[in-house]
Parts: C-alpha cells; sequence; structure tokens
C-alpha cells in the first residue's frame, strides 16, 4: 500500500492561501479596468453637481467637427482666492475634455512670465490689442502690499476664428467672495457659449425695425455688431416688408421708436409673434427733450406708439410715468469757473436708474448692473396661457412721478428729499413666454374685411422681452470721431454697464433650442469659514494637524506589533 501524501505545513498553506486571494484581486481590478474601458462613467459626490456638465454642454462637445484650443491666461502665482478660481477653470476644461475627445485642448499661460520687462510689456500690449482687458490684483506677500496685473481671460480658438471669454464676472457690487463664486458658477456657460458660437452650423436671422425714429445705425452700432457674430442681422421697414420676408426671422428688436405705428404695420408684427417670431421690445413710455429740459425744464407726455394694445393683450402695461431711483447715474453740471472755463462736474441724476436688482433667471443670473434712462413701471394684466417672468427691479428707494411729470436738468442740483422716496423694487423689464392670443383675432384685418379666426393654424408658441427704456440698447457716441462706444459704457462714470451682456443672453435664451442658456441656473453654495473663530482657534487646530497624525500612526504601530505577536505565538503553540 503506497504511503500518504503529506500534510501541507500551516505556512506552506498560509502561503497559498494569501498567493490565491491575490490573484483572485488581480483578476477583480483587471476586470473593473476592462469595464471602465468599455462603458464610461462618472461619480460626482457633491450636492450641488458642480462637476457635471449639463446635457446640452456634453451633445456640443461629443460632437465638435473640427479642433477647439482654449487658452488661458490665470497661469501663475495668485492669492487663494485667484487660485480657486484659476483651480476652477482648470477643473471645468477637464471635464469639458472628457466629452470633447480628441478635438479640446487647452493650455495655461503666465502673461507675466517673459524674462525681460519690455517683453512683458510687448506681451501684454498684445493681449490689449484682442481686448483682453487686465485687472490690478493686490495682494499682500510677506507683510507687503504687492500690486499684480492679471488677466482673468481665456481665448477659445476654432476653425481660424478666436472668441475671447471673461473669466471673472458677477454682479461688482457683491462681497469679493460672492462674486468670485458668481464666475465660478458661469465657468461652463461661458465656455461652452463660446465654444458654440464657433462652431460651424446655419446662422440665424435677426430683424431690427426701421422707418419710426428707431436708433440709427451709429446709436445701434455696438448692438447690431454684437449680434453680427453669431446672427445674420438685417434693417427691416415694417412697413415695406411682406409676411413672407418676415417668416424667414427668428426674433425682431424694436429699439428706442419715436412715432407711431400704423395698424397694417401693427398686424404684421402681432402675426409674427402669434405665429413663434420671438420680439424684444425696448421702448419709452414717456416723450422727454432733453434739450428742453436744460434751457429751464419740461413737462414729459406720454408717447404715443400705437403699441399699447399690442402689449396688453400680450399680458403687460407700461405705464404712463418716470421712474427717480436714489441709485442713479450721473449727468454734466456747470458748478462754476475755473479762470475764464466753467467748471464741469458729474452729478447724480434720479431719472437715470442703476438697475442692480434681478430675478433669477438666466437671462439675468449673476448679472452685473445696468443702465437706465427715462424708465417706466410695468405692470402685468391678464393673458391666458403666459407666463410672466419679471427681470429688472429697481432699488430700495424710488420714486413714481405720473404723467405730466416735470423734468428740470437744474434738479440735479439739488439734494434729493429721501422721505418721497418710499416705493422700492418697481419691475422695469419683463419675460412673456406662451402661446400669445392674436390682438386681430375675431377682428377683420386692418384694410380688408376678411375676418382672423380666434385660432389660427399658423400658432407656434414663442416668447416677447419688453422693457420700458429705449436708450438701454442704444450706444453712446464719441463726441470726437462719432463712433459707438460699447453698449453699456457710460464715459462720465468711465464704466461699463451690462447691458451689451444682458440683450446677448436674452437673444441666446429666445433663439438657442439647444438650452445652453440654462447653464447660467448653475448655483454653488458659498461654504465660507468663521473668520473669527479661525484666528481664535487658530493654535488649537495647528496642534491637531501636527499631533493626530502622529498618536494615530503609532496606536497602529501598536496594534499591529501586538497583534503580531499574537499570532506568532498561536503558531509555536
Amino acid at each position: 500500500m503506497a504511503p500518504s501524501a503529506p500534510a501541507p505545513s500551516p505556512s506552506t498553506a498560509r502561503k497559498r492561501r494569501d498567493l490565491t486571494r491575490f490573484g483572485l484581486a488581480l483578476l477583480v481590478l483587471l476586470l473593473i479596468n476592462f469595464v471602465g474601458a468599455l462603458y464610461f462613467f462618472r461619480l460626482d459626490m457633491t450636492e450641488e453637481k458642480r462637476y457635471t456638465m449639463s446635457g446640452a454642454t456634453k451633445t456640443l462637445l461629443e460632437n465638435l467637427k473640427q479642433p477647439v484650443t482654449v487658452t488661458v491666461y490665470l497661469e501663475g502665482d495668485f492669492p487663494p482666492a485667484f487660485r480657486r478660481l484659476q483651480q476652477s477653470v482648470r477643473e471645468t476644461l477637464n471635464e469639458m475634455q472628457v466629452y470633447g475627445g480628441s478635438n479640446l485642448h487647452y493650455v495655461f499661460v503666465d502673461p507675466s512670465a517673459a524674462g525681460t520687462e519690455k517683453a512683458r510689456n510687448e506681451y501684454y500690449a498684445t493681449l490689449l490689442k484682442k481686448g483682453l482687458r487686465p485687472t490690478n490684483l493686490g495682494a499682500n506677500e510677506n507683510g507687503k502690499r504687492v500690486e499684480k496685473i492679471i488677466f482673468p481671460w481665456a481665448t477659445v480658438a476654432s476653425g481660424g476664428k478666436e472668441q475671447q471669454v471673461l473669466l471673472l464676472r458677477g454682479n461688482q457690487a457683491a462681497p469679493s467672495d460672492v462674486r468670485l463664486n458668481q464666475s465660478i458658477e458661469g465657468l461652463e456657460y461661458e465656455l461652452a457659449s463660446a465654444i458654440r458660437k464657433l462652431s460651424p452650423g446655419k446662422r440665424k436671422r435677426i430683424g431690427v425695425l426701421e422707418g419710426h425714429g428707431e436708433l440709427n445705425n451709429a446709436e445701434a452700432g455696438d448692438l447690431i455688431g454684437s449680434l453680427q457674430q453669431y446672427y445674420d442681422v438685417f434693417r427691416v421697414n415694417l412697413n415695406q416688408a411682406r409676411p413672407q420676408d418676415l417668416k424667414t426671422l427668428s426674433a425682431v428688436i424694436v429699439a428706442k421708436p419715436a412715432t407711431a405705428y400704423s395698424e397694417p404695420e401693427k398686424f404684421k408684427l402681432d402675426q409674427f409673434i402669434t405665429q413663434g417670431g420671438n420680439a424684444l421690445f425696448f421702448v419709452d413710455a414717456m416723450r422727454v427733450n432733453l434739450d428742453s429740459a436744460n434751457r429751464g425744464g419740461m413737462l414729459s407726455f406720454p408717447l404715443q406708439l400705437n403699441l399699447e394694445d399690442l402689449l396688453f393683450k400680450y399680458g403687460v402695461r407700461i405705464n404712463p410715468d418716470l421712474i427717480l431711483d436714489l441709485n442713479s447715474g450721473v449727468i454734466p453740471m456747470v458748478t462754476g469757473l475755473e479762470g475764464e472755463k466753467p467748471k464741469v462736474e458729474p452729478m447724480p441724476w434720479q431719472f437715470y436708474p442703476l438697475i442692480n436688482n434681478f430675478s433669477q433667471h438666466p437671462i439675468t443670473r449673476n448679472l452685473d448692473a445696468v443702465y437706465t434712462k427715462f424708465v417706466s413701471s410695468i405692470d402685468t394684466v391678464k393673458a391666458a396661457g403666459i407666463r410672466k417672468t419679471p427681470l429688472l427691479f429697481t432699488s430700495r428707494y424710488t420714486r413714481v412721478l405720473p404723467s405730466p411729470v416735470p423734468v428740470n436738468l437744474n434738479d440735479a442740483r439739488l439734494e434729493p428729499e429721501q422721505r418721497l422716496y418710499k416705493d422700492q423694487f418697481k419691475p422695469v423689464g419683463y419675460l412673456l413666454e406662451g402661446q400669445f392670443r392674436s390682438l386681430y383675432a375675431n377682428r377683420a384685418q386692418p384694410g380688408t374685411s376678411q375676418y382672423l379666426p380666434e385660432t389660427s393654424p399658423l400658432a407656434r408658441p414663442s416668447k416677447v422681452l419688453v422693457l420700458s427704456d429705449g436708450d438701454f440698447v442704444r450706444s453712446e457716441l464719441d463726441p470726437k470721431t462719432g463712433r459707438p462706444y460699447r453698449l453699456g459704457f457710460d464715459r462720465l462714470a468711465n464704466t461699463e454697464f451690462a447691458n451689451r451682456e444682458m440683450v446677448l443672453n436674452a437673444v441666446d435664451y429666445m433663439l438657442d433650442e439647444s438650452g445652453l442658456i440654462s447653464v447660467r441656473s448653475k448655483q454653488i453654495t458659498l461654504r465660507p469659514l468663521d473668520k473669527l473663530r479661525v484666528v481664535e482657534e487658530r493654535r488649537r487646530w495647528q496642534l491637531l494637524n501636527l499631533v493626530a497624525p502622529l498618536v494615530l500612526l503609532g496606536l497602529f504601530g501598536i496594534v499591529r506589533a501586538w497583534r503580531r505577536k499574537r499570532r506568532y505565538a498561536s503558531f509555536n503553540n
């Protein structure tokens, strides 16, 4: 009888068991990697899903037809706040690159990295020619105040074209940490929007109405030029336009008309809107002549544009009044003489409200202040099936003067009586959305005996923006060259307000079928540390961070040694 095989020793069995476990673990890891290569997924564990791209952004990046290069000018040594912005830009681009693949590249550049001051200044000048304006950043280094020039910009290049992206946005009146957070919230939209505008595709058409004293080409120059970067823009005269011509347009803009629309013109506009066309109305409710106001004053009366019943039918009424606001812009006033020359100083003018209260709609979310002139209050009226969203509000200190309103520039010399400014948060801009009912339903078409039915088979939902200020989209002109400044720029205050950005946001919201504008609703919650507690408990947390790891490491070593001693003692027994 053959002798039986000797039983393996305990050490050999333990060795086999460890090898088996190691092999199984290695096999599981290989299997996970193989499955991960076939099926892509990412987990975002943050509460507000800050690292999750929207569906519109993913679709845009996955369908890129040509390479896109993003150059970010935020490389360098920054204070912690700007390092957070820098890191957020990097994380956003990393996430975008996952979906853009080989068609999306990005690089970070330090504009101050040139070896000599001359080379650095030349590079700064190159960036300035591109329209990249620097920000002078103050920081404390080693107990000293240091000023740094930074360029919080990125450029997106594709197909031989380039788009500039301002990375530091938000409301300038907000605290610095809040503004920085607003900038981070908007990173995905700003970068994705620039990429979309450079992507080849069919451009939509916008009509800017004329024929009723609307803004001329110079006054509307920056508005038209800004829109032409992304859309085809045309001047349209409703009196001459045919209905089939209007059908080729996606939106029309009514920019500060001065004379009344005829019924046939209004009928064409009504049919365009009720059949799916979008419209932006920037109209004045009151007539104001600044020349008369400067020569001793005037009375402002309602401006008859023959659009009141149309807007009323759609759900809003622009009231015949003027709003005064203690949060206002300025006008030049002669305050004395400097030698033989008059001394001119900017004086607050309450008829020029600075609007800094907005709804959380994608059009106005995280928007900086906008500039208005001779603006009127807006009320809503019943309109079935229409969603009405107020977008802009005056400040807490508002005064409403009903028609007729005395307007005298010399009033700017007087100190306003704050007790009279008891109205507050008056809406001056509305967004209307839904299926609009025609003003001419069950009525004869103007100039004909043909009656329109209650509901038209051509009816389509649309969007209408109404803002009670025609000057909102008017650019100031350079007195020397006659060329328009950027929309929203006030040369007296030497400040650029966000009028331009709001108009572009509104047009994007109306015409962007991909829904990319909804990304502006993204919200990241600030969770700031208690600064007082940080100072008071600084030493405690420093000691905890230094001692706790050493204590844990020592405890781990003691427990491990005790377990090894106990384990081998059992083997010896």
